[in-house]
């Protein structure tokens, strides 16, 4: 009796690490992939950046801290307070800064959020969840989602902010887990791959 009641034990342990999410309860972390369309030509400077960021593991663990439905999603603050950045700034590349970009801040749009200097953009992005063409000119826009986008919408229309800002409790912020940059061997075309754990915001 004794050994069917171990092996049973030892069975429930090995369907859970099969199955069981970090948490511990099985199927409990939602998570899924935005993957963004990157436009060197567009904004070369920016895309840099990002990609440098990416590649060195920078955005891993940090989170999206500031969501407005029907607006954006922002992120990639290592202080998770809107303040923080890398350990550099970079040229806004969008018109009122000299620069000719015409990408446009339509829903999908990938851009880098900055303070009142034009040259602030450091880490932060926001991908936007509606039209927001008023931007225009204004930031940097550097791609487009090309999958995903039922993420995006998911997180927007349920996060729990604590302000007109779209401030984000900590406990309550979706998380990127990865972002692996690669580029298609057909088109040429780099993508950012965004992995994202929105359990926190859909309570799954």
């Amino acid at each position: 009796m004794k050994k069917i009641i171990a092996l049973l034990l030892v069975l429930s342990l090995v369907v859970c690490f099969a199955g069981c999410s970090e948490g511990g309860t099985f199927g409990s972390s939602d998570t899924g992939t935005i993957t963004v369309a990157l436009d060197p030509e567009a904004a070369p400077i920016t895309v840099e950046n990002f990609i440098k960021l990416a590649e060195s593991g920078f955005y891993d663990g940090l989170s999206f801290h500031r969501i407005i439905d029907g607006f954006m999603m922002q992120g990639g603050d290592p202080e998770g307070t809107g303040m923080g950045g890398s350990d550099q700034t970079i040229k806004g590349e969008f018109y009122y800064n000299g620069v000719y970009n015409t990408l446009s801040h339509t829903r999908g749009a990938i851009s880098m959020a900055r303070s009142q200097d034009f040259d602030s953009a450091s880490s932060q992005f926001f991908i936007v969840h509606q039209d927001s063409t008023y931007l225009d000119g204004q930031y940097a826009c550097f791609g487009y989602v090309t999958s995903g986008m039922e993420i995006v919408d998911e997180i927007c229309e349920n996060a729990v902010t604590t302000d007109n800002n779209g401030s984000v409790p900590t406990g309550k912020r979706p998380i990127i887990k990865s972002i692996k940059i690669r580029t298609s061997s057909s088109t040429g075309i780099t993508y950012a791959d965004i992995k994202i754990d929105y359990s926190a915001v859909t309570g799954k």
